[in-house]
């Protein structure tokens, strides 16, 4: 239904607009009919459930952030069978993002190229939101970034005034330091600036699971210092990877600037995730996330080292059943090389 006829419907809007549309239909569906919704997902099962930084996930298949930036949707997103859903990017103050247009579907690649600029309320509008979650079946991250107009040498101070507003109601927080839409901001994965930041959210949030988001543009041997880094600050692990600046091909809409996600980006993100793996020796746990469209794609992630996946641009092209879609597909897997749970594949294909 979705693809003959919900898609098609949306895709003829403007991709933000659009983007609105189902935003208000997740925000409306009451806690029944959600409940309802992911029941019937299958969204708890046990041969695919991770433990992850002392975490249950019933399901390894999560809602990356960028598509419910304010919290605002949580209950319809659980709904729909997610493991778990970050939210953000959050920022300390609210800020518009940058003008639109500023997000561009490329069906013909299946991806797309936004440039939002962490358009969102402020943490204390998700601070309340999250207050107030009424369900909550699943872990919820938090997603953290700076103000746009917050220098870099001040951003600590922004990251950690996120992590002492909402870091406490999330189950886990992400730094943000990839997004290509904030001027500046990968400039702040240089291993001086991470270290300091990190150290310092580290220190505000001591007992939550706390990660740090990469962008897929890292040099391998930039990847390595980031990996040693994370580890030697102390935080849980990395989410590979953020939406990339290179346009593998050639489109009238490619010269547009921002971030590209989808399936162009599943290659270099995967290579990512295999060296953080293996830089670590597999023992900073991974979140994959880049170009998933389908269990094969998921089960590819988790065999290259990941313990969760997340989606995004794969759920904007396969609409609402896609997570129930993946998990049938990595059961699937799971029981056709029997390995007894899911678990068991992670890193599988790193040597």
């Amino acid at each position: 239904m979705y693809e003959s006829l919900l898609r098609p419907l949306l895709f003829s809007l403007d991709a933000e607009k659009a983007h609105h549309v189902g935003m208000a239909g997740l925000k409306a569906m009451p806690v029944a009919m959600a409940k309802a919704w992911r029941n019937n997902a299958h969204a708890d099962r046990p041969s695919l459930a991770m433990t992850v930084a002392g975490l249950h996930f019933p399901n390894p298949v999560g809602l990356a952030a960028g598509l419910d930036k304010n919290a605002e949707a949580l209950t319809g997103l659980f709904g729909l069978g997610f493991g778990f859903v970050e939210v953000g990017t959050v920022t300390p103050k609210a800020q518009p993002g940058n003008p639109a247009p500023r997000m561009f579907r490329i069906p013909e690649h299946t991806a797309l190229i936004n440039r939002l600029g962490f358009n969102n309320e402020g943490t204390a509008e998700m601070k309340h939101r999250l207050e107030r979650l009424a369900w909550r079946p699943c872990p919820v991250g938090v997603n953290i970034g700076k103000n746009k107009d917050t220098p870099n040498e001040r951003a600590v101070e922004d990251y950690v005034a996120c992590a002492e507003t909402v870091g406490p109601l999330g189950d886990y927080v992400v730094v943000n330091l990839s997004s290509p839409n904030t001027p500046g901001l990968r400039a702040l994965q240089e291993p001086e600036a991470l270290a300091a930041i990190l150290t310092a959210v580290r220190q505000t949030v001591p007992t939550k699971p706390l990660f740090l988001k990469v962008a897929p543009d890292l040099g391998d041997e930039a990847v390595d210092a980031v990996v040693d880094v994370a580890r030697s600050t102390g935080i849980t692990g990395l989410i590979c990877t953020n939406t990339t600046i290179t346009r593998p091909f050639e489109h009238p809409l490619a010269k547009e600037a921002g971030g590209l996600s989808g399936r162009p980006v599943f290659e270099r993100s995967t290579e990512v995730l295999r060296r953080a793996f293996k830089r670590s020796a597999g023992k900073l746990p991974l979140i994959g996330v880049g170009g998933v469209f389908d269990g094969d794609d998921a089960f590819a992630k988790i065999s290259a080292g990941a313990s969760l996946v997340q989606i995004y641009t794969g759920f904007i092209y396969g609409g609402p059943g896609l997570p129930r879609r993946i998990l049938d597909r990595l059961d699937e897997k799971v029981q056709a090389l029997k390995l007894g749970s899911l678990a068991n594949a992670i890193g599988r294909d790193v040597s």
